[in-house]
């Protein structure tokens, strides 16, 4: 397992970018295989990533998925997101599965991880 503590200390900082979007529960399995698919291969793809993790979860009618990506420092993320980091990055695919498209992500420091 890959000790992102130690990394941290050697190289600075670790960014945590997280993402959260619903989708109608019938196409909840359709989406998180696009998400597995295609935003992974991207996020893996930037310098600087860390790692990708995918969750879901029912809220009666919908499933909740959340996307937390570790990276580098706050210039890795630019490459994949762009200048407006915060802004929330779309792939065309997902305006057949979202149910609405939150505009901004939220950025954690990494502070402790065992």
């Amino acid at each position: 397992m890959f000790d992102y503590l130690a990394y941290n200390e050697l190289r600075g900082m670790v960014v945590v970018r997280i993402w959260e979007g619903r989708v109608p529960k019938e196409k909840a399995d359709e989406y998180g295989k696009f998400l597995i698919e295609r935003a992974v291969p991207d996020y893996k793809s930037v310098p600087g990533n860390l790692g990708v993790y995918i969750l879901k979860r029912e809220e009666g009618n919908a499933v909740k998925f959340m996307i937390i990506t570790l990276w580098q420092d706050i210039d890795s993320i630019k490459v994949f997101a762009g200048e407006d980091y915060e802004k929330t990055k779309y792939y065309p695919e997902d305006e057949d599965f979202l149910l609405e498209f939150p505009e901004k992500v939220r950025h954690y420091e990494l502070l402790y991880r065992e």
